[in-house]
């Protein structure tokens, strides 16, 4: 009778005190403080997290595989398998390639599309995820502004028309993020001729404090007008190590040191995270 009187209180206090780590996790992972943007290391593609101040998340791109799943593992929330949004900027592979496993995994409130037409076998596993799950489609079009809560908004800057038959590059989905004073341009691969078309309609309002340069650094984006138009305090590139396409390449670096901005890249530093009070950046 001793013994089973002991065996209770050791479950007991063992129950008390996984339930009050249970608790503390809970309380910690809830009292988010500024807007996180982490921009994720999957290689040679694009995917990065986002979490408002209240704890909803955004997953722009996906990268190209389920090494996704590891990275939104260590960036998330143990117990969160809730995504508020997903974004596929454009259906190339080192954007959605990722995202099937993200909706095995994960449940998604929405799923944020350019409307360029894709028969690619991704496009087919993304699109039967999405109806199995039910989840709400958008189609990204200038001038919507998704409001996250907490002071949180994305501006949709292009597409501006039906983009259904363009290049899918082109019909990249281009966005501003915003919080406070606080902003970061995402831009997909958006090649140089829709840079040159949003410096023309929008001018210095593409103002922003970090540019997600597109394309990865290639010299097909991130041309001089557009760069002096988004004056970005940070850049950041988000490339694979030793990558066969030699992104970033050169000419980029150049254009983004001449315009005084400082650069990280996923190829060197990894997981690259910023967090925001809605004034000012730090770099965790």
């Amino acid at each position: 009778m001793k013994r089973l009187r002991a065996h209770g209180k050791i479950f007991l206090i063992s129950f008390l005190v996984i339930s009050n780590i249970f608790i503390f996790y809970i309380l910690l992972s809830n009292s988010r403080t500024g807007l996180t943007v982490s921009f994720l290391n999957i290689g040679q593609g694009d995917a990065i997290f986002i979490q408002t101040p209240s704890g909803k998340d955004i997953l722009v791109d996906g990268g190209k595989s389920s090494v996704i799943l590891k990275e939104l593992g260590s960036a998330m929330s143990f117990f969160d398998r809730h995504i508020d949004m997903v974004i596929a900027t454009h259906p190339d592979l080192d954007h959605v390639g990722g995202f099937p496993a993200v909706f095995d995994r994960y449940e998604v409130g929405a799923l944020l599309e350019p409307g360029v037409f894709c028969d690619k076998s991704i496009c087919s596993a993304l699109e039967d995820r999405a109806r199995k799950e039910k989840t709400k489609r958008i189609q990204a079009l200038r001038g919507t502004v998704i409001d996250f809560g907490d002071g949180v908004f994305l501006s949709i800057l292009f597409p501006d028309r039906d983009v259904t038959d363009l290049e899918t590059n082109s019909a990249s989905i281009v966005a501003k993020l915003t919080y406070g004073s606080s902003s970061v341009l995402l831009t997909g691969d958006s090649p140089l001729a829709i840079e040159n078309f949003l410096v023309w309609k929008d001018g210095y309002n593409l103002d922003s404090d970090i540019l997600k340069a597109g394309h990865h650094g290639s010299r097909t984006s991130s041309g001089e007008e557009f760069v002096q138009a988004v004056s970005p305090a940070l850049s950041v590139i988000s490339a694979g190590k030793g990558n066969s396409y030699g992104h970033p390449h050169k000419e980029v670096i150049d254009i983004l040191t001449k315009t005084d901005s400082k650069i990280l890249g996923t190829y060197e530093e990894g997981r690259i995270t910023l967090v925001s009070d809605g004034k000012n950046w730090v770099i965790k």
